[in-house]
């Protein structure tokens, strides 16, 4: 087992440069940490680590190989992924003065269950993290490394990326931190609303032109 503290240690650094890079996963835990109550925010955290799982199970599986190879399969991914961030990006721009405070419309809470599917679809549908995790189980992780370490390797992302999420929305849900958006947090939510569409827009742009091909890689790209 101490051999592959040096691989663990690995996956470990790269995974952390993944996870703290901008991306959508950051975009949206900054809004929910800014416009919904603690509790939903580490919910949506918790959503997020656990879309880190649905990668893992398919790289254990084999399945990210054939992901990797398939040039149809990969573009509905991201298809699907990009009209998600699309849809999100929407309900981003249309953001009024005063609805980003999470006191401004009582009534208007999102539910438990929703914080944490937020979290889970926007991990479980980037397809940035695909090619993360099959980059990373195809060059980082050792063909001979046990099967269980492996599924070890993915619990500790998951639980990391939740850990850093939750990090994240300790600190913008902080009183004083959030006082300091009421007045123009409307502008931030509108603006992470215009990065998400973007993001959408490159990979819908990618998928038609066919530039960024399954087998390519990008570790530095948040999950």
């Amino acid at each position: 087992m101490y051999n592959f503290w040096p691989e663990f240690l690995t996956v470990a650094l790269v995974h952390l440069l993944a996870v703290a890079s901008p991306g959508p996963d950051f975009a949206i835990m900054l809004r929910q940490a800014l416009s919904q109550s603690r509790d939903r925010a580490l919910l949506t955290a918790v959503g997020i680590g656990l879309g880190i799982l649905v990668h893992v199970a398919y790289s254990l599986l084999g399945i990210g190989l054939i992901i990797q190879q398939s040039v149809w399969l990969f573009s509905i991914l991201k298809v699907v992924g990009a009209l998600y961030l699309t849809w999100i990006a929407i309900q981003c721009l249309r953001s009024r003065a005063g609805g980003i405070h999470v006191n401004a419309e009582p009534g208007t809470p999102q539910s438990g269950l929703a914080a944490l599917r937020l979290g889970f679809l926007t991990n479980a549908l980037n397809p940035k993290a695909t090619l993360f995790f099959v980059s990373l189980f195809s060059v980082v992780i050792s063909p001979d490394t046990p099967v269980a370490l492996q599924a070890g390797y993915g619990l500790y992302m998951a639980a990391a990326t939740a850990l850093w999420f939750a990090l994240v929305a300790v600190f913008f849900t902080l009183p004083r931190v959030r006082r300091g958006f009421n007045r123009f947090g409307h502008w931030l939510d509108r603006m992470m609303g215009g990065v998400l569409l973007l993001l959408a827009g490159q990979l819908l742009l990618s998928t038609v032109s066919g530039s960024e091909p399954p087998s390519g890689s990008s570790p530095g790209t948040d999950l």
